[in-house]
């Protein structure tokens, strides 16, 4: 039997060994297949960064490009007004056929002639996709003269009309086009296509002007935008962008969710696989018990059954003798070994069923089965019941109890050779009552404590490896409590703790 648990502990620790050496080489490759696609990952986003950086480079390039041509413009547009100043000003010596050229070259500066009263008198160069109305006129003067002051044009020397100009179209397009320009990078910074978590900030880096891939919710609160932004810096460091001249915006980024995610991939599958091992294992485990318990039901209660014919007969048999008067003694002893039978067999016909638990006085159940095994143990076996009080209670079934105690006592000679001491200590706390039978036998290894209350294990020769177990049953399940080996040392001895609760 015990080479039998041997090699099932054996078996269990090669097992063991197997798996764990699977799962390890399983993370491995796991991981190492993980961090090559995590560095795929940050490769894309080291990508995104500098296409980013050469973008955000180029944007600012064409701001300047657009910038000295929207100088150009202006040029352009100041030259024309001091060329109409020129014109309708009293001043001697002027080319009037230069200025007039350059007043006929302006194809781009809109220009509204009204007279002294802001009436529409002619225009030129407006936008041609409009069809002005004379309310759209008004508007138009009104909007002009506010960004810039008419130019007065005076005639018959008590007349005086106004021209109202504005930028010229070159040059509104150019400031159109590059603050579209200028919105089209936001986007597509903010909705990039690595999923990269982003934030665009000012110079000072406290105000956000854009974000993208990142929950709305945590930006609501505009107290924990420094903190946001910190920790998404302390990932990556910011880049640096000047989309316009003398303005300065930095862009925050941190891993892709994806790259996140990939991070922690290994740990949560092999915690989904551990859960499913666990449960699997735990389920198969109490299978197996309940199979277990079938089995010691079955055996049990055959026992039993077998045990009741040739015992009825026997106590037949006693009567028998008794009421002949043949031998009193002998039908004496003969009793004695009948009523042991019975009570083997009622212990057996409780294994599997539900024993009634009683609440006992602990030392007065006790005294029975040790005066009893005191007459069935060999003469240099010396039996001692020490109590903290000789009240203490606890919630136990006798027969089984006894048998406990029984199957304890037996190892206990065993372990002595049948010279030695036996001794059983009652005491109790609030809630338990501990019960420790000590022995003063060869004791154990401290590596097979955990060992002995296994089925098959047993140091005997022709031993079952069953009492312990059997015991460690009635203990546990029947009467709810603990059995332990508390201590045990070679050539010393070994103690066993019975814990029992002191109430249901």
């Amino acid at each position: 039997m015990s080479n039998i648990y041997r090699r099932k502990q054996l078996w269990k620790k090669v097992l063991l060994a197997a798996g764990v050496a699977i799962i390890l080489a399983s993370f491995w490759y796991t991981s190492n297949l993980v961090d090559n696609i995590a560095a795929e990952e940050r490769n894309s986003v080291k990508i995104w960064a500098e296409a980013l950086k050469k973008k955000a480079r180029l944007v600012s390039y064409t701001d300047q490009l657009f910038e000295d041509l929207r100088t150009e413009e202006r040029k352009k547009v100041k030259l024309w007004v001091e060329a109409n100043k020129r014109l309708t000003s009293n001043a001697q010596n002027i080319d009037i056929t230069f200025l007039t050229q350059i007043l006929q070259d302006n194809t781009t500066v809109p220009v509204i002639w009204t007279d002294e009263n802001k009436h529409h008198k002619s225009n030129r160069n407006l936008n041609p996709e409009i069809d002005y109305t004379p309310e759209e006129l008004k508007k138009e003067i009104a909007r002009m003269g506010a960004k810039y002051e008419p130019i007065e044009i005076q005639y018959l020397d008590d007349q005086t009309d106004y021209l109202f100009y504005d930028d010229s179209r070159i040059f509104s397009e150019l400031k159109h086009t590059f603050s579209d320009l200028e919105k089209s990078f936001i986007s597509e910074v903010v909705r990039n296509s690595a999923s990269v978590p982003v934030i665009i900030t000012d110079s000072s880096k406290t105000e956000i002007i854009a974000w993208g891939n990142l929950d709305s919710n945590l930006l609501l609160d505009k107290t924990k935008h420094k903190e946001l932004i910190q920790k998404i810096a302390d990932q990556n460091p910011p880049i640096e962008i000047s989309l316009q001249a003398g303005v300065t915006n930095f862009i925050y980024y941190k891993d892709s969710d994806i790259l996140v995610q990939l991070k922690y991939y290994p740990f949560i599958q092999f915690g989904v696989i551990g859960i499913f091992i666990l449960i699997g294992y735990v389920l198969f485990s109490t299978s197996r018990r309940a199979e277990q318990n079938q089995v010691w039901v079955g055996m049990a209660k055959e026992t039993a059954h077998q045990l009741g014919t040739p015992l009825s007969s026997l106590m037949g048999w006693v009567e028998y003798i008794k009421s002949k008067g043949l031998d009193d003694t002998m039908a004496s002893e003969l009793e004695k070994d009948v009523d042991r039978l019975n009570t083997i067999t009622e212990r057996f016909s409780k294994i599997g069923s539900r024993p009634e638990l009683k609440l006992e006085n602990v030392q007065t159940a006790l005294q029975p089965i040790v005066d009893y095994m005191k007459t069935r143990s060999p003469k240099k076996t010396e039996f001692r019941i020490k109590s903290s009080s000789d009240k203490i209670q606890a919630m136990l079934n006798i027969p089984l109890f006894h048998w406990v105690i029984e199957n304890l006592v037996r190892n206990a000679i065993d372990a002595m050779g049948g010279n030695g001491n036996i001794e059983f200590n009652v005491s109790e706390n609030e809630q338990f009552v501990f019960l420790d039978v000590s022995d003063t036998g060869k004791g154990m290894p401290q590596q097979k404590k955990k060992d002995v209350f296994e089925p098959g294990f047993t140091t005997k020769q022709r031993g079952w490896g069953l009492g312990l177990t059997l015991t460690k049953r009635i203990v546990e399940d029947y009467h709810k409590g603990k059995i332990i080996v508390k201590q045990t040392k070679l050539n010393e001895g070994t103690t066993f703790r019975i814990t029992l609760l002191k109430s249901q």
